[in-house]
């Protein structure tokens, strides 16, 4: 007896991405209840703590992956590792 599998579903495209939506710090653990210190980007002060224990507004946090990724892919590119 043979079975019949389903195609799966091709996959949605991503949303458009907004600030805010990219780190889930939900969790207690991105608090720091000892009061606010400087965000380690742009120096304004926050309780909140990257996942490095270091003070960082997710937006901060965020806007920066986003740089880190870019550069990560101009220097993939830059390397040749990529044929157009």
């Amino acid at each position: 007896m043979t079975g019949r599998q389903r195609r799966r579903a091709p996959p949605k495209p991503e949303a458009e991405y907004r600030p805010g939506q990219l780190l889930d710090w939900t969790s207690s653990a991105h608090w720091d209840y000892d009061g606010p210190r400087p965000c380690r980007y742009c120096g304004f002060p926050t309780q909140l703590l990257d996942r490095g224990r270091h003070h960082a507004h997710k937006v901060c946090a965020e806007s920066a992956l986003a740089i880190q990724a870019a550069e990560a892919a101009d220097a993939y590119h830059q390397n040749g590792q990529t044929r157009s």
